[in-house]
């Protein structure tokens, strides 16, 4: 799987993350030093609400500390180990990484948007005339300079990574088959080829891209709440503490992760015998289309009694996984309302400042969730995962996985 898109890929993760720990230290312990004597006017400014903030002397530094570190991490592996799809899995994957930063970015400047217009809103509702048609229309006017290229930004986006993924896909399937007598005697091989790293890349096309977000959504969002804690004094439970709302979707979120972690922990086994069940099934019928002697009746019938064992066993362990996905999903809707109702009651906090803390602290949450939201896919990426690990032994001439020797 990543061998034959990832240069040496234990090699390659192991200095990519010590890479990445280099550059945030230097970053954030020099950053600004560095970024001043390059000639970037780094002194603190109003936030800049609209395309301007793309332009800003931070933005184009941190732009330009990105564009090294990915050219340099390029290059020591261009020269240490050269590899086909270097391209696409090095520098690709840095610009997928900026590309998700850039558009985590907009929600950054929109967050900001809301929290004048609310306040204007909550003016104008108090019919003193402070507030006009014109200062309203205004703010609306600066929404659609952000809202409208963000647009074409994301179909360029998504048609790029879409192009990335095929990509990978294509590396895997060329690696497999390059190695298809090796390969060949495992059940259901032909599918694993096609389907499962069709399906590998179809899921993280979208669980991929949706990890990068989350990733990129803290590091922009974090910051933003941790300011916005100081209109909370307090919060019920929690008490007086340091940057109380960061506190509340931190626990909140691993409150959700590990609920549903212990809830589904089961379910990738029984989806990766799921497809041992279903490509056995499948195998016996195709075989009955060339073989008179082959897809007997009782033969199948035994086989599909296999596949509803192991469905019914599914539904069941949905059902309580369900049960607790849905019960912290519902609670999630209304949990910043709660832990704020002493702080809106005492009138400490407009509504413009209330709507940024909920849209801030929703982003936050929702990020340290990914687990919660993506649990299902993730589950199915696993079985696949675990598929395809048949091939990685085989290759390896190493022995099958203890769940590959089983059959259900």
């Amino acid at each position: 799987m990543f061998q034959s898109f990832f240069p040496q890929p234990k090699m390659f993760f192991s200095s990519l993350a010590i890479w990445c720990g280099l550059l945030i230290l230097v970053w954030y312990s020099f950053g600004q030093t560095i970024g001043e004597a390059i000639g970037f006017d780094l002194s603190e400014k109003e936030q800049v609400i609209g395309l301007g903030h793309f332009i800003t002397s931070e933005f184009l530094w941190f732009d330009t500390f990105f564009a090294f570190g990915t050219i340099a991490f390029f290059l020591v592996w261009r020269s240490r180990s050269p590899h086909e799809w270097q391209i696409w899995s090095v520098l690709g994957s840095a610009l997928l990484i900026y590309l998700s930063y850039a558009s985590v970015q907009v929600s950054v400047v929109i967050n900001a948007w809301y929290g004048p217009f609310y306040n204007d809103i909550q003016t104008a509702l108090t019919g003193d005339g402070g507030i006009t048609a014109g200062d309203l229309y205004g703010h609306f006017l600066v929404f659609c300079t952000i809202a409208f290229p963000y647009i074409l930004f994301i179909i360029l986006n998504r048609f790029f990574t879409a192009h990335y993924i095929f990509r990978w896909r294509t590396a895997m399937n060329n690696y497999y088959v390059e190695r298809w007598k090796q390969v060949r005697n495992i059940e259901g091989a032909s599918q694993r080829i096609q389907e499962d790293t069709m399906r590998f890349a179809a899921i993280m096309e979208g669980l991929g891209v949706a990890f990068v977000d989350s990733i990129m959504t803290l590091i922009a969002f974090l910051p933003v709440l941790a300011a916005l804690s100081v209109h909370v004094e307090s919060l019920p439970i929690l008490g007086a503490i340091p940057y109380p709302l960061v506190a509340l979707s931190i626990v909140w979120s691993l409150f959700g992760t590990l609920v549903l972690i212990l809830a589904g922990i089961k379910l990738p086994g029984l989806e990766f015998k799921n497809q041992r069940v279903e490509a056995a099934f499948r195998k016996e019928l195709v075989l009955g289309e060339e073989d008179e002697e082959s897809a007997k009746p009782g033969t199948l019938s035994d086989l599909f009694a296999n596949v509803r064992r192991n469905y019914f066993r599914i539904y069941w362990h949905y059902t309580y996984f369900n049960l607790f996905r849905y019960m912290y999903i519902q609670a999630d809707n209304v949990v910043a309302y709660i832990f704020l109702v002493p702080t809106i009651v005492s009138g400490r906090i407009t509504l413009g400042i209330m709507n940024q803390i909920l849209r801030a602290f929703g982003q936050v949450a929702s990020s340290f969730q990914f687990l919660v939201s993506s649990w299902t896919t993730i589950i199915e990426l696993i079985s696949i995962y675990k598929r395809l690990q048949a091939f990685e032994a085989a290759i390896s001439d190493q022995p099958l996985p203890k769940i590959d020797q089983e059959f259900i």
